[in-house]
């Protein structure tokens, strides 16, 4: 089985709180580990593992299949936009997995 991979670094001060505001939320339909510095959601098809650094917060999502990967990309950009609306130039801008 293959695994379509994507990565994202959102460049904010706030890494931490988006990170943890994101697998609390989704706690309640996906399982959900999170400490300071890491995160991860498992999805039903997918993962997104998160990363809160001093200056941006990593993501990076895996799925089976190319068109889950981009729903799952989806709903985290979504979502992470709705929670960092004091900050309306975020971009999260995905590109394929290293």
């Amino acid at each position: 089985m293959s695994v379509s991979a994507s990565q994202a670094s959102v460049p904010t001060a706030h890494a931490r709180r988006y990170m943890i505001q994101l697998c609390k939320h989704f706690g309640h339909k996906a399982e959900t580990r999170f400490d300071d510095q890491t995160g991860e959601i498992v999805f039903e098809g997918g993962v997104c593992r998160l990363g809160a650094g001093p200056v941006a917060l990593d993501l990076q999502v895996e799925s089976a299949s190319t068109e889950t990967r981009a729903r799952l990309e989806g709903v985290i950009d979504s979502h992470l936009k709705r929670f960092a609306f004091r900050e309306p130039d975020m971009a999260v801008t995905w590109r394929p997995a290293a």
